[in-house]
């Protein structure tokens, strides 16, 4: 992959020729990129629609219910490094494929799951699936366009159709819910799976391997340091900060002190700390870590709030729509605003479009449809403006080689961020003797996310600064 930040000449769009080493046909493998990325972010909403089904017809209770979720965030947030580095060792091709096969045939398996024992371990797998695809297609997405423009667009193509894969998945598994069996609804994913497998081997292009062998140590250490902050903060959302808590939580913090040290030492690392040495790309990562946090309220409040007043899962679902329908119209609008504005200035303005949508759903002391609806648009346009800068700075200046380590670093920070989002927003608001007062909380905690992006935005240096260096 290119390591100027420079823009070469022919590679300003989808239809110029491809680098030397580049598919012949970038539009299509980002097809299948894309669409592996819209898999992984359907399946949440997927399997929360499902759930007060399969709790019903599988005799789970409200822990077997919560392990249906955690086994998956655990196996996925717990091996994204390891799945990472398996890319660069093995071939990122190979991986993201076996990944994607791995995913699939788990959605499929758990769609005729016997017991909650079984669903809860084909979630896990489902889980290994996903950390093994996503930081591969990252990566792949990043050898298959140079640094610019071209690059720019796929980022902002993969955010859309994310976004509108939550929106679609929203509604559909609604739908199907109504009208058939919860089991119908995990099958979604299936031929998304099933399209990506049959595509992936004629677009995708397989990269060089890297020279070496598993750090098996910091492979380790890694998964039960990153498993454990995911558990801790998952089991967070539904208890008090108790010793039940605060043990997983320490002791995951220790396991990755841990890590750097070994990290530090190891002859190849599953992680290159250099990484962490470029100012711009730590801020980025700070980011990434933070944006969830300011937009999972909106999610986790209204539609406990909507669903309070009486309104159906499915007409909740459609009040919700006008987040990830903005994020979908706005990620275009966002490469083109920030080659104008730069990634320093846009990141700003998405954080602070973040911020005032949280504080407008904060100061409401009663949620309808219609109120709800502007700070949901500035939620969506937000967080189109908060994704593509940060990932850019954070994937830009890589060695051929680090492409991997730096893609697993960010899906891990992504999951990591969602999960501290949601513990910290669940806090805020606990406690609180209405529901509405609860809301409130927890918007102004939203609100603190969106400050940290802000504040991380602002210290990005000008780009006349990076230049220098």
């Amino acid at each position: 992959m290119s390591v100027s930040v420079s823009e070469r000449p022919g590679t300003s769009g989808f239809g110029a020729s491809p680098p030397s080493g580049r598919t012949a046909r970038p539009g299509v493998a980002l097809a299948v990129i894309a669409g592996c990325n819209a898999m992984i972010q359907l399946d949440d909403p997927v399997v929360n629609i499902a759930l007060p089904g399969m709790r019903a017809d599988l005799g789970l209770g409200a822990v077997g219910a919560s392990w249906v979720l955690s086994a998956y965030l655990l196996a996925f947030g717990g091996l994204l490094l390891l799945g990472g580095r398996a890319g660069d060792l093995l071939g990122r091709r190979k991986v993201f494929l076996t990944g994607v096969a791995v995913f699939t045939v788990a959605a499929g398996a758990r769609a005729l799951a016997p017991t909650g024992e079984v669903m809860i371990a084909v979630r896990a797998v489902q889980g290994l699936g996903a950390a093994c695809a996503a930081p591969s297609g990252l990566a792949l997405l990043l050898s298959t366009f140079a640094e610019g423009t071209a690059r720019k667009k796929a980022i902002a193509v993969c955010t859309a159709v994310g976004a509108v894969s939550t929106a679609g998945g929203l509604l559909l598994a609604g739908a199907l819910t109504s009208l058939g069996s919860w089991r119908w609804v995990l099958l979604l994913n299936v031929p998304i799976g099933v399209a990506i497998l049959v595509l992936g081997p004629r677009v995708l292009e397989e990269t060089a391997r890297s020279r070496g062998r598993l750090d098996v140590a910091g492979a380790l250490l890694s998964a039960a340091g990153t498993a454990s902050l995911v558990y801790a903060l998952a089991r967070a959302a539904d208890h008090d900060w108790s010793d039940a808590t605060v043990v997983p939580l320490s002791a995951g913090l220790v396991l990755l002190a841990v890590f750097a040290v070994v990290e530090r030492r190891a002859e190849q690392p599953i992680v290159v700390l250099r990484l962490f040495a470029d100012r711009d790309r730590l801020l980025a990562y700070l980011a990434v870590l933070a944006v969830p946090g300011a937009l999972v309220g909106a999610y986790f409040f209204l539609s406990q709030s909507l669903q309070h007043k009486g309104l159906s899962p499915l007409v909740t679902a459609c009040a919700l729509l006008p987040v990830p329908v903005t994020m979908a119209v706005m990620a275009g609008v966002a490469v083109r605003a920030e080659r104008l504005l730069g990634p320093r200035r846009l990141m700003a303005l998405g954080a602070a479009a973040l911020a005032l949508g949280n504080l407008m759903l904060a100061g409401l002391d009663d949620v309808e449809v219609i109120r709800i609806v502007p700070a949901l648009v500035l939620l969506g346009a937000g967080m189109a403006c908060c994704v593509i800068p940060p990932t850019v700075l954070a994937t830009s200046r890589l060695r051929g080689d680090e492409a991997g380590a730096a893609s697993s670093v960010l899906n891990s920070l992504q999951a990591l961020g969602g999960s501290l989002g949601i513990a910290l927003l669940v806090t805020a608001s606990s406690g609180r003797t209405s529901l509405a007062d609860a809301r409130s909380a927890g918007f102004a905690a939203g609100t603190v996310f969106a400050v940290v992006v802000l504040l991380a935005a602002l210290a990005v240096r000008r780009p006349a600064d990076r230049r220098r260096r």
